[in-house]
């Protein structure tokens, strides 16, 4: 990758908490975040349960207007950041204008849908008279139509005048968002990064697309277990929300102003299977080729993998080809090493659930423990994996692997690593 990149910060919004703590909390506890649909009313859908975030606008310094009109995933971006930079202890506006080295990239798979659904509620109401008074149209209409509009709120909020972008690679955004800005940091391009990912999908219009596929549960009965990767009894994912976002430096740079490193992002590399938009072939080839890539380009042996942080949605297909992956990608060291899913906990944010993985990958590297797959029960004879159900496991972990997998056939892998097992 050339230059080293070493994460310093990271900031959360998830369902369950907002910062590190609440989050890794309730990763390490086994608990689960999803409920019945709270923001509509969502009794004439299939899915009626999602995983959402506890999160007041006006309680982390949105004005009343922001509040309204700002899009909850430009918000959950804005505050993710917010607490990225607290916890790494680096602000963008040093004297020597290190503004200009310092860059935004966030992913998202489906930008202001929220925004964009409430708009189209009032067109509805509204017709004609809407379109030609556009005095009734909210100042931010436009920013609901062009997904770059988070990543430039961030970069305003925080003074970030470097390479900007947002990127959507459908539910693989959030990891290849962080893998294009260490890239632009490995390169020489950036020397400072704020990367993430953001989605708050929870909106009609999203619920019923996956309804249309049914790639979501109809386990509505009960919440807190309608969400089961890799289980036998599993019946699709719960749509969830939230952001995560990291501070990644260049190694030796933030090594010299005496940053706690949490973790260095080692490589990352992404494919596209070009094969359909849905479906994924069976024997886990296009998952376990950006699995190979990114562990080549770390120039680490499958053996090293100590932990497997998994796609894991909880559909039959993706489950059954991502196990097959890793397989694939390892061989018999897949049986040894322990995999496990997050999504059981805070649900499929889509783009955003990337970066929250990435997220939960730092941590355990950090503090040495793999989160539970919530809601194992029943195994799956296609899916013969260690899932490490149910409980949080202590761990010495040098290297994970985080994998995503997303409509489109794009398929993504991040490796992340103890500071210093690179040399």
């Amino acid at each position: 990758m050339g230059r080293r990149v070493a994460i310093t910060g990271i900031g959360v919004v998830a369902p369950g908490g907002i910062g590190v703590e609440p989050f890794w909390d309730l990763l390490t506890a086994g608990r689960t975040a999803t409920r019945t649909i709270s923001f509509f009313d969502p009794t004439p859908f299939r899915s009626r349960v999602a995983a959402e975030a506890d999160f007041d606008p006006a309680r982390h310094g949105f004005d009343a207007r922001e509040a309204v009109e700002l899009d909850r995933s430009a918000q959950f971006a804005v505050v993710a950041a917010r607490e990225a930079l607290a916890h790494s202890g680096i602000a963008p506006t040093d004297p020597d204008d290190r503004a200009h080295r310092w860059g935004v990239t966030v992913g998202s798979a489906v930008g202001a849908t929220m925004g964009l659904d409430r708009e189209y509620a009032v067109v509805s109401e509204g017709g004609s008279r809407w379109l030609v008074d556009h005095t009734r149209a909210p100042a931010r209409l436009f920013d609901y139509f062009v997904p770059s509009s988070i990543s430039a709120e961030v970069a305003g909020r925080f003074g970030v005048e470097g390479p900007v972008a947002m990127l959507s690679a459908g539910c693989t955004s959030g990891l290849d968002a962080v893998g294009h800005a260490a890239a632009l940091i490995a390169e020489g391009s950036a020397d400072v990064m704020l990367a993430g990912a953001t989605d708050a999908p929870i909106s009609p219009i999203t619920v019923a697309c996956f309804d249309a596929i049914k790639a979501t549960t109809a386990r509505n009965d009960d919440p807190a277990t309608a969400s089961r990767p890799f289980d036998g009894t599993r019946d699709g994912f719960v749509l969830g929300e939230g952001a995560a976002m990291f501070v990644l430096e260049e190694l030796d740079a933030a090594r010299a102003r005496g940053a706690t490193i949490v973790a260095e992002l080692a490589a990352h590399a992404s494919r596209c299977n070009a094969f359909h938009m849905t479906g994924l072939r069976a024997d886990g080839r296009e998952m376990s080729v950006a699995i190979d890539a990114a562990l080549a380009d770390a120039k680490l042996d499958p053996e090293r993998v100590d932990h497997v942080n998994a796609h894991g949605s909880g559909t039959v297909q993706n489950d059954r080809h991502e196990t097959a992956a890793v397989k694939r990608s390892l061989g018999e060291h897949a049986r040894r090493t322990p995999m496990s899913s997050i999504k059981s906990m805070i649900g499929h944010s889509l783009g955003a659930i990337g970066s929250l993985e990435l997220a939960a990958c730092a941590l355990a590297v950090d503090r040495g423990v793999v989160p539970p797959t919530a809601n194992y029960a029943v195994p799956d004879p296609q899916c013969d994996l260690d899932y490490v159900p149910r409980e949080a496991r202590p761990a010495d972990l040098d290297v994970v692997l985080s994998v995503g997998s997303g409509f489109g056939g794009f398929q993504s892998a991040v490796v992340v690593t103890r500071e210093g097992v690179l040399g």
